[in-house]
């Protein structure tokens, strides 16, 4: 079994800013996503058969979506501020085509439908714990980083990616590849 996802990858250069964001929450009880690791995931596939990794990559290559550019901006947290368990940061583009169209090309699979609606983001951090004079803080943190841009990119590549569990945290593997055209 293969636990697998799809993805869009950051660009090197945003993994400094990205470290710079995170450092802002570091005096909370917060675990950090590995900037060099912080993706948008467009699907979670969960564990999948071995043997079905090169029919899934076969159907990613029949992705109908261009490449198209990308802002990289503002923070939030899910599911809400009074609650925060998630730190992200938000991404402006076509994701929803291309979320949308993943499904599609994946639909012969049955993967488990996404319950929630589709918001394109990207996970920094994970919160742990915050007391009632940390959430003050947190929230107080999360409003001065309000408007954040970390900058522009170019989405051309898809990538179908296996995850691996470790104590230290995941570790990422690219499987394969799907150039937007």
């Amino acid at each position: 079994m293969v636990r697998a996802f799809i993805s869009v990858d950051f660009p090197e250069e945003y993994h400094e800013k990205i470290a710079e964001i995170q450092s802002r929450f570091r005096d909370f009880k917060v675990k950090m996503v590995n900037p060099e690791l912080v993706h948008i995931t467009l699907k979670f596939l969960g564990d999948v058969e071995d043997d079905q990794i090169q029919e899934i990559a076969k159907s990613l290559d029949n992705i109908d979506c261009g490449p198209f550019h990308a802002t990289i901006e503002n923070i939030g947290v899910f599911p809400k501020p009074k609650y925060p368990k998630v730190v992200w940061l938000g991404a402006e583009g076509d994701f929803k085509t291309l979320h949308d169209n993943v499904n599609s090309v994946l639909k012969d699979f049955n993967f488990k439908e996404d319950n929630k609606k589709f918001s394109a983001h990207a996970t920094i951090a994970r919160v742990k714990h915050l007391s009632k004079n940390d959430k003050d803080l947190f929230l107080k943190t999360l409003e001065e980083l309000e408007g954040i841009e970390i900058g522009t990119m170019w989405v051309d590549t898809v990538k179908l990616k296996k995850s691996t569990l470790t104590p230290q945290g995941p570790v990422y593997e690219t499987l394969h590849e799907v150039k937007l055209k």
